[in-house]
């Protein structure tokens, strides 16, 4: 499913988009949202053979080019090489996406300092170098944008996640921050996305059949679904909305944090 296709002129073609974590999952369908709509992307990853292999299905999808450069975001080098890949590769960085996986699961009083200290530095210090290495590159345009995936888990705690429920906001409270410092030439929003049909939740639900949980795929699916809508998330669906986003047709869409979850969190707000 897809809420933008690409005959819709979301006006970035040509654009320079980074997009982190995007071996799979939703940074992957963020970079085929893009790059179906005429930005170069560089995509990245840890994991070398994973990284070609999206970079295959995203230059599938692709109207101009896609470079893949692998690199831990915890690492402030390869972070700084990221953005330096970029800007050698197409000149500048019109567009920055940041994402990364989750923290491990757990409940408060299982958890480590080492943890903490890592799901820190992944989910919040890696966005906080990656904006200060970009941010005279976005700001040499007037369209500029910051796109952050977080998880819904910052609007509504979820059990045994206590890292994620925790850290993320950290990362909301940034970019509502960058939102104003940056502007008007850099828009700033995040996602928070709830459950997506992600290679992640595959192997999750395959896991689970092994198991017993589930007869089979489809009553797996519906599990996690666990919304008005009934049904979990494409993940293009979120990729659409990143690409949206990093328009001008968003232009006036600034500091804002979007529920993309089918309506399963209890909050009003």
């Amino acid at each position: 499913m897809s809420i933008i296709g690409p005959h819709v002129d979301l006006q970035i073609d040509g654009n320079a988009a980074l997009v982190v974590a995007s071996s799979s999952g939703l940074g992957k369908a963020s970079a085929k949202a893009l790059a179906r709509e005429g930005a170069n992307v560089v995509i990245n990853g840890r994991n070398e053979d994973r990284l070609e292999e999206a970079r295959k299905e995203v230059e599938e999808v692709a109207t101009n080019e896609v470079v893949a450069q692998q690199g831990d975001l915890t690492d402030t080098d390869d972070i700084t090489e990221l953005v330096n890949t970029t800007v050698e590769e197409f000149g500048t960085i019109d567009h920055l996406v940041t994402s990364a996986g989750g923290p491990p699961s757990g409940e408060f009083l299982e958890t480590t300092d080492e943890d903490w200290e890592h799901a820190y530095e992944l989910l919040v210090m890696s966005v906080v170098r990656l904006a200060r290495e970009a941010a005279p590159h976005l700001k040499e345009g007037d369209g500029g944008t910051i796109v952050t995936i977080t998880s819904r888990t910052v609007k509504e705690a979820k059990e045994n996640l206590v890292l994620s429920n925790s850290v993320r906001m950290g990362v909301v409270g940034l970019e509502k921050t960058l939102s104003k410092e940056f502007a008007p030439e850099v828009r700033s929003n995040t996602l928070l996305p709830g459950s997506h049909e992600t290679s992640r939740i595959e192997n999750l639900i395959e896991s689970a059949i092994e198991r017993g949980d589930y007869e089979n795929y489809e009553e797996g699916l519906e599990d996690w679904a666990g919304n008005p809508l009934g049904r979990i998330g494409d993940p293009m669906e979120l990729g659409d909305t990143v690409a949206f986003l990093s328009s001008p047709k968003s232009g006036y869409i600034n500091g804002a944090a979007l529920p993309i979850e089918g309506g399963s969190t209890e909050s009003n707000l």
